[in-house]
């Protein structure tokens, strides 16, 4: 690990005494969508252009290695929130409809609640994707268990994503200009109501037409995944998506600016439907998508201008990183797949969202926290989102209860101090029977979730990052290892001792 500054003492932040000798610092984690290691200026790019999260590197740290707990959205969040790779618990290991239950058991210790009792305001602000109520949700009246019941005072919810049905938003429970005289029904099994499909009506199209599924009902031009009817008039507008979520979350911010608080900021972009507002569109260099990323750039510009505003700079953690790794065609034809630019959303690593390669969970990872985060500073230390809860039980002086955030590990020492990460990393796909292991510079794919077994995978990433050296047969031994490594963490409750 190298670090362009030098650290900082932190001695007094890494002790147990930060709770009662320091003021408790404000944390906010922003959590782009599908935002690829690729795809920021800092970290690359030259065809999409961040100048606000490039400052945000400048000011903080950038990390090389940092992972989400993931390939894809649900299990991410599932063990952001909870510190428990998602895979260990089924109702939160796939990508969920928009009709799944709450997928986090409700007397679950999550970041939100651990920090609530420290004296935080907690706030869920954007895309949120962990399911909502006890059986199949109803969006129709108030709508438990929720984010409330896992530790949010607060929260402004897309309820799954931009791309699945219902398309409202639910703010603190209930759906946002709910009208009771045109309910909701919603369906991922047959069409409910009369309104057109992309599939039956591909003509009214006007935005976007899938490239595959994507083609039941049409919303705001764009076919979406599952069927919807009524709420009119609680449909947003994909293009003012970005707006409303931000505005949400700084009235969040000027609200809480004099206490403690924890704001949980997760994007839609750069997720499919890509439909940026008309003031970035055709702004980057990389079609739609690009311009979806300078969106969410704004978007955390606006942030970190509310944290100035209000004085709240010099005692916030802020962090930005992304639920997975990029992906180009995502289910609609927006001239991604056919984009010219040269521009690759993962950069050199292989693989997309989805799958067990680095392109698939390896992200961009910034924060910043003035004097105690070393300003410009890069690390190679091996940190994944999991790592949430016990970090900020750390930084909050507030130690875990035994059996909670059993795959959480604390990575203050990473972000503060320059310190190596974690000794090993389990990697999930979309599929949470398809694991990989990490452990130091090695990465192994047994790839025993295949239909057709295929040969077992084994990687040196330090001196090939790109994955292009298989040596499971010439290291036999260490594959063996990390193989009897990861069957040892699937047959064990808990990676953290």
């Amino acid at each position: 690990m190298r670090f362009l500054s030098a650290l900082v003492a932190l001695a007094a932040l890494t002790s147990p005494t930060l709770a009662t000798d320091a003021k408790l610092p404000n944390v906010v984690f922003v959590l782009a969508d599908d935002v690829g290691y690729g795809d920021l200026g800092c970290y690359g790019s030259t065809k999409v252009k961040t100048p606000n999260l490039d400052a945000l590197a400048k000011a903080g740290a950038r990390f090389t290695d940092a992972h989400s707990p993931a390939a894809v959205c649900t299990p991410t969040r599932y063990a952001i929130m909870t510190g428990q790779y998602a895979w260990r618990h089924a109702p939160g290991s796939r990508i969920l409809s928009g009709l799944a239950p709450l997928s986090i058991k409700p007397d679950t210790l999550t970041v939100p609640a651990l920090l609530k009792e420290r004296g935080y305001a907690t706030a869920a602000v954007g895309k949120w994707h962990l399911g909502l109520g006890e059986k199949e949700t109803d969006y129709n009246g108030e709508i438990k268990p929720g984010a409330r019941e896992v530790g949010f005072d607060y929260s402004f919810l897309i309820p799954a994503t931009g791309d699945r049905t219902p398309c409202v938003y639910v703010e603190n429970g209930r759906v946002v200009n709910y009208d009771p005289k045109d309910p909701i029904r919603v369906s991922y099994t047959k069409k409910v109501g009369d309104e057109p499909t992309g599939k039956e009506n591909p003509e009214l199209l006007t935005v976007q037409k899938p490239s595959y599924g994507h083609d039941m009902t049409i919303v705001n031009g764009v076919s979406r995944i599952g069927w919807m009817t009524g709420g009119k008039a609680a449909r947003w507008k994909d293009e003012d998506m970005a707006d409303d979520i931000t505005k949400k979350a700084v009235a969040f911010i000027e609200k809480s600016k004099d206490k403690p608080f924890f704001l949980y900021f997760a994007t839609h972009d750069a997720h499919v439907p890509r439909v940026p507002h008309p003031r970035f569109k055709g702004k980057s260099e990389h079609g739609l998508r690009g311009d979806c990323i300078q969106e969410l750039d704004w978007c955390v510009g606006e942030i970190v201008a509310a944290l100035e505003k209000h004085k709240l700079t010099e005692n916030t953690l802020i962090v930005f990183t992304s639920d997975n790794g990029g992906v180009m065609d995502d289910g609609y034809v927006d001239g991604t797949a056919t984009d010219k630019s040269g521009h690759k959303c993962n950069g050199a690593l292989r693989g997309f969202k989805g799958g067990l390669y680095e392109g698939g969970h390896r992200v961009p990872f910034i924060a910043k926290w003035p004097g105690k985060v070393a300003a410009g500073a890069t690390s190679d230390a091996l940190i994944c989102h999991v790592d949430l809860l016990n970090t900020v039980a750390a930084l909050t002086g507030k130690p875990l209860p035994k059996g909670a955030g059993p795959d959480s590990f604390d990575a203050s020492a990473a972000l503060l101090q320059g310190k190596s990460g974690r000794e090993s990393l389990v990697h999930q796909s979309g599929n949470p029977n398809a694991l990989a292991i990490r452990k130091g510079d090695w990465k192994y794919i047994p790839n025993d979730a295949a239909k057709k077994k295929a040969a077992p995978e084994l990687y040196n990433l330090k001196d090939d990052p790109a994955e292009t050296k298989n040596r499971a047969a010439t290291e036999p031994e260490r594959a063996k290892e990390l193989a009897d490594l990861l069957k040892s963490i699937r047959e064990n409750p808990a990676s953290r001792k």
